[in-house]
This record gives C-alpha cells, structure tokens and sequence, in this order.
C-alpha cells in the first residue's frame, strides 16, 4: 500500500495492526477500578449567568479526573500497561511515570460542592446553589455541577471605625487608592486586598508595629434590597501593664535612629563564632550611616550602596522603603544574600516625642568577585546545529563599585545544510568584551532618585568575529553603547545610541560570487559594510516563573543607521554621485528597521499549554543602500520561523529557485504566525504539535527573484502553510529540542492550487524538515 509516498507492506501493516490492538487493551482505562467502585470519567459545570466563567470555577473541584492529551488518558494508559503485582522493571517505572486511575469518591463531590458555594459567595452570589448529578456506566462516572446564581449582591455604604486619630488621618488621606466601590458587586477578595492595602499604607506612615491584625472586616448583608454595607474596623495596639493587664493603647510610630551596614557579612562565620567575628569588625561613619567591616579598603564603594538605599537615618520607618532598597541591591549583582532587619534599641524615658526609635541592620554577603569559567555547549543558529566552546572570565566588581565585567574567548563549529551539496561547515573564532555599569553615564541622569525608581544600567560592548563559511570568509568587529532600564514590574526598555558593525568579507568564492551576481540584491548584500546606527526595545513580559498561569510576551523594537554619517557627508560638501558615500574609506548602510513580536501562553492544565505567536517585521534601505545588510535581512524556515522549510530557504514570496545548490534567502519583510500545543509525557520528555504560517518579501521590485516583491493585493497567496510534531527534552539546566515539519502549502509550486494535496506523493527530501534546536522556538 502506499501512504504518502511510504511504501508499506503486509507485514509491516499486520504487525502495526497488533500493536495498535496490543495498545487498546492495556490503556483500558478501568483495568485496575476496583470492584463496586468507579473511574471518575468527567467534570462538568454549567453556570446560568456569562458573568462567571467555567474556568475560574474549575480550580474548586476537589477531585478532578485523570490527565489527558488530545482527549486520551496518556499517563493513564501508562499505568495501566504495568503488572501491579510487580515491582520489577519496567512495571514499577511505568507506574512512576504514569497516573494512577482516580477512582470516583462521593464525598469528594460533596465538599466540591460546598467549596463552589463558598467561592461564589466571596463574590456577592450569597444564595447560589449548586446541583450535581451524576452519571455512571461501564465503571465509569461522570459528575455535572450545576450552578444556578441570582444577581449578586452590591456594596450600599463603606464606613471606617478607627480607634486612632492620627492613623485615621492616614486612611482618609490615602482613601482614593481604596479597591473597595459602592454600588459594585461585593467580592471578598478585593476586601482581603484592601486590608492588605491598609496595613502598608499605615506602615509607610511608620507604624512598624502595625499588621493587618488589627484591621477587621464586618459585612452587614440584612439590609435588603441586595445590597450589604461594609465597615472597616481598625483596633489600637494591645499593650500589658506591670501587672500584666491588656489594654488598648495607640499604635506606636517609628523612626530610623541609626542604619548600621555590614557590606562584607560572613553568615557562616557570625554563627560559628558569633563573639570573635563580630569583636574583629570596625565601625566606620560615612555620610550618617554606620559601615561595620574588616579593616581595609572596602571591597564596593561605599557611594554606591548608599545610592541604591531608599532608607535614612532619622527618618519615618517606610516598609515600601525597605522593600526598594532590597530590590535595588539585588538588581547590583553583587551580593548573594541580603537582610534588611530593624531592631528596637532600649528606650529611655519618654521626652514628649510622638516616635519611638529603631535601628535599621543592614547584612550584604557578596558574591566571589572574580571568576574564571570554561563552557562546553551545544548551538542552534536558526536550525543550523554545532559546538561551542567559550573560555570566560568575569569580574563582578571590576572598579568597586558593583561594575560587571565579561571577557570571553570562543570557538565554535557549526554545520550548514544546503539541499544539493549535502552538510557543511562553518568556523568562528572570536573575543567579546563587556562592561555594566549601575547607572545611567549621563549627567542629567545620575539623580539618586532616578537611579532608585528605574533601576539604570548602562553596557558597553566590543567584539571581534572571524567567521570561515565554505563559499566566504568574514570579519566582524563590533562595538555598543547603551542603556537598559525598567519602569514597573514587568516593563523593560532596552536604548542604544550608539551601535558600530565594520563588516569585511576578505574571500569569496568565484563560484559563488558567480551564483549572487545573478541577484542585485544578494550581490549588494555581501559585501563589506561600514554600519552605525541606534535602536531601541520595549520588552513586556507578565510571565511569573514561580506560579503558572496565562501570560503575554510582547517585544517592539526600532533601528536606524546610516543617517548621521550621511548628513555628516553632505555637511562636508560630497559631491552628490551615483556612487554611495564613503566614511573613514568604507561604504556604510542606511536604513530604517522595525519589528513586533507578540506571544500569548494559554495555560490548559497542569500537563498542557498552547502557544501563539506573531510576528512582523520590515526594514526599508533608503539614501546610501540599495540593500539591507545581509546582518538585518529577515530569513524564513528553520527552527524558529515555518518549520516545514530548511533554515532560509523559504520565499521570498512565491519566488522559485530553480538551481537551489545554496539555500540563502533573505528579504526585506516578514510576517509569521505560529500555533504550538505543548504537552508533558513522562520523566524529562515532552511532546509538541504545531502549525506555522507566514513568509518573506522584498520591498522592491526584484527582477531576478520573480514573485519576491510585496504587493498587499497578493500577499495571502505568499502565505506558506506547515506543520509537525516535536519532542523536547527537559534537562532542567537546558531544554533540547527536535521537530519534524511538514509543508501544507507551498506559494512556489505552479499550478492551480498552493495546497500538497494529501493524493500528492510527499517527497520527504523537499517537503519535509528535521530540526534541533535548543529551548522552545517561542
């Protein structure tokens, strides 16, 4: 038989028949139910109002069934292809990796129940009522929850009882940040938020004492009409007297008397011999703050730590405060551990003030400051597959003050796949530079408070490449100046004035020199090239390593080069010619390059995600380039881009190479958009499905490469189409990954239709593509 091109004989089909039978019969879901008992088959919910979603309900049943991917109980079928009366391998692995069935359990539904109720009266439905009935055939058993809700109830009156003045004071002047609304639904999560938004409000203030303790929380829901009012209580302090009777007194507020700092702690050796560390330490005043270390020069300027702390001696304690300054510190790099604790000194008589005193401690363990690494690792440059190894040295506080510095030697190998000449090779040889700083090299950015809010960094970069491929040899030398900075959680911005590529390519082979001469475009992109230029980057990223959850990723960035060094030309009084403008004796690139990427991450299960991503970019030359530089062309295929197609050699547009001995295509536009459903197996091992769209185009009119301009008239029909599966394999420290793409629709095959047809026979050297990558594609 044939089956897309494969030849398949009677045997092969006989023997894939008996172990498709053999599979059916162990992945029986309910081999091991007990007896009497039941495999608990489905969940189902159903709410009678749109303004709660299935979803949000789902994390309150308490039992829920056997995972599944694509419908099927996988992990399951694993189980059950055990003997569980062995222990011996592989019984006792397959049961390690499996699942074992979840055998339905009333009482499991019953507190489903009751927990369903409860969330939904945390959000005003104080008279929903949940049904469930329940369903069981063949051993198996189906629950279906039926939520019925009436309108929920609102928030009438929103009152204060504040037993201090002076922290009602507070709570009224901060009262506009309140989450809690009249006439909105009542929801007990926004009231556990406000307490929490209470309780820092009045720390800020001072009150280090203070706790969401004292802050209580009564609802009155009998007042009709649907509606409750809400009064937020907050008790004084609770103090004992000399004879032990507790009294409510006012809460005490603070002041930062002293900040002691130990810029060099040693936890281990304070612990071992806590007497003889702590006697062998001095202490040095500096700028009002008490530096307690080892005799000599300090390791980081002590300027620096103090720029980075938002607490001061003989001001009002601020929790906020504490937490900025932590979260600066760390973002220094230069400390592994550190503790900023407060202590209350022994108070003498009251002298009539409102503030007590407290001293701040803080302990900061620094990291090694020099370290020499050697590392050996796989690379992926866009499907193309090698060996690395880099020779690292690194600095971490190269000046004293907190400067990170990297030097890398490296060496790399990598193949280069071509579709007529089979695998070949590529080496590079190189040297990098790098230098951070903690802030910002500008003048007018140096404030203090700057420097606290956005945590600054400023890099430095040059670099050095010599890269042998088989038909060229190139030399790179790069240099970069610039800035990274965040503004709130999850924002990053990314600012490079100043960006310098001196590109040469001392060789090229007459063969294929040859071969791109029939292409002005490719003929003008390899060549040497002179580019300086800027950039900028917006990086949104919500995603929280620690709890898994639907995030989004989205990446704009913008360059320009060129432009500078042309108005500098025509300052100077050039000759305007048909040859393009020289600087220092090169010719250099002018250009405008923008790109957006955006990637959603839907969390299905805890076994299962789906990934989507967009992608589109464009890069117009103008004034002294005909061309992009080969650096900033867009590519399609490979490991990353429409997996169906081999690294570059996809488009651009419907463009057909008829003599693809190199596979080299670029462009000046790119659209892609990708689907990947990614789901967890066993042990390290993941599974993947996916489909890719999207190609590249030129901006104008290339008459060598018929079919490769961009026209919005037609650029659907440039549209290619693939598909495939994948395994990843998670190693914790690195994710390897292997995808087997497919063509569904090729925009360079002639005739009626760019869809293969499944009657079609595939030929897998053309349509199909196997690549390695390391980590996820997106």
């Amino acid at each position: 038989m044939k089956y897309f091109g494969l030849n398949i004989n009677k045997k092969l089909a006989r023997n894939f028949l008996l172990l498709i039978t053999f599979f059916a019969v162990a992945c029986n879901p309910t081999k091991y139910v007990p007896s009497g008992e039941s495999l608990l088959d489905r969940t189902y919910i159903e709410v009678n109002t749109s303004d709660i979603s299935r979803r949000e309900l789902t994390g309150y049943i308490r039992q829920k069934p056997n995972k599944r991917i694509f419908g099927a109980r996988f992990h399951l079928g694993l189980y059950n292809l055990s003997n569980i009366e062995k222990d011996k391998w592989p019984h006792a692995w397959l049961r390690n990796i499996g699942e074992e069935p979840v055998i339905f359990d009333p009482l499991s539904t019953n507190r489903s129940k009751e927990q369903l109720k409860s969330y939904l009266g945390s959000k005003g439905y104080f008279d929903a009522d949940v049904l469930e009935t329940i369903e069981t055939a063949r051993k198996r058993s189906k629950v279906y929850y039926n939520v019925d809700v009436r309108t929920p109830y609102t928030v009438r009156n929103l009152k204060y009882e504040i037993a201090d003045s002076l922290i009602r004071i507070v709570v009224f002047i901060d009262s506009g940040s309140c989450v809690v609304s009249r006439n909105k639904p009542y929801d007990l999560d926004k009231l556990i938020e406000e307490r929490a938004r209470i309780e820092r409000t009045v720390r800020d203030w001072g009150y280090y004492n203070f706790s969401s303790d004292y802050v209580n929380i009564l609802v009155d829901s009998t007042i009709g009409r649907r509606q409750v009012d809400i009064t937020i209580r907050i008790d004084n302090s609770l103090s004992a007297d000399g004879s032990g009777e507790l009294s409510r007194v006012p809460h005490s507020r603070y002041r930062v008397r002293n900040i002691y700092i130990f810029p060099e702690f040693s936890p281990g050796e304070a612990v071992a011999s806590s007497s003889a560390y702590y006697s062998s330490l001095d202490t040095l005043q500096y700028k009002d703050y008490y530096f307690i270390t080892h005799r000599g020069k300090p390791r980081i300027n002590y300027d620096l730590i103090l720029q980075t702390l938002s607490v001061r001696p003989n001001s009002v304690f601020n929790v906020s405060n504490s937490e900025r300054s932590h979260k600066q510190l760390n973002a220094l790099k230069t400390y592994r551990l550190i503790n900023i604790n407060y202590q209350e000194p022994p108070q003498g008589p009251s002298s009539g003030s409102e503030f007590r005193s407290i001293d701040g401690v803080i302990q900061l363990t620094p990291f090694d400051q020099q370290s020499f690494t050697v590392e050996l690792e796989g690379t992926n440059s866009s499907g193309n597959y090698g060996a690395a190894v880099n020779l690292i040295y690194q600095h971490k506080n190269l000046f004293h003050g907190a400067q990170q510095f990297n030097f890398k030697l490296k060496g790399a190998y990598e193949t280069l796949s071509e579709v007529e000449t089979g695998f070949r090779n590529t080496q590079e040889f190189g040297m990098e530079a790098n230098l951070q700083f903690p802030e910002f090299l500008l003048p007018f950015l140096k404030k203090e408070n700057f420097i606290r809010k956005y945590n600054p960094k400023s890099y430095l970069r040059l670099a050095y490449n010599y890269q042998k491929i088989p038909v060229y040899s190139r030399t790179v030398a790069n240099a970069t100046f610039g800035y990274n900075w965040s503004s709130g959680r999850f924002n990053t911005h990314m600012l490079y004035p100043f960006q310098m590529n001196l590109v040469n390519l001392p060789y090229i082979d007459p063969a294929f020199a040859l071969r791109i001469d029939t292409s002005s475009y490719l003929s003008y992109s390899y060549k040497d090239m002179l580019i300086i230029g800027g950039s900028y980057t917006y990086v949104f990223n919500n995603q929280i390593i620690q709890r898994s959850r639907d995030h989004v990723y989205f990446k704009f960035n913008i360059e320009a080069a060129g432009n500078l060094a042309s108005l500098a030309n025509r300052l100077a009084g050039q000759p305007v010619t048909d040859e393009p403008f020289k600087l220092l004796g090169q010719e250099f690139a002018q250009f405008v390059r923008t790109d957006v990427d955006l990637r959603y991450n839907r969390v299905i299960s805890d076994v299962s995600t789906i990934v989507y991503r967009g992608f589109v970019g464009a890069g117009i030359p103008y004034g002294n380039s005909k061309a992009l530089p080969f650096e900033k062309q867009y590519f399609g295929g490979g490991a990353n881009g429409v997996r169906g197609w081999q690294v570059r050699s996809l488009g651009p547009g419907s463009f057909y190479d008829e003599v693809p001995s190199f596979v080299n295509q670029t462009a000046d536009i790119k659209l892609e958009l990708n689907a990947e459903y990614r789901f967890k197996l066993f042990w390290i091992l993941e599974g993947a499905v996916f489909i890719d769209a999207g190609n590249i185009w030129t901006i104008k009119d290339d008459p060598d490469r018929p079919g490769a301009v961009f026209r919005f008239d037609r650029f659907i029909d440039d549209i290619a189409v693939g598909s495939g599966f994948g395994m990843r394999f998670d190693l914790n420290f690195v994710l390897l990954r292997a995808d087997l793409g497919f063509k569904l629709r090729d925009p360079a095959l002639q005739g009626d239709t760019k869809w293969i047809r499944l009657t079609r026979q595939y030929n897998f050297r053309d349509d199909f593509a196997f690549v390695f990558g390391i980590g996820y594609p997106f």
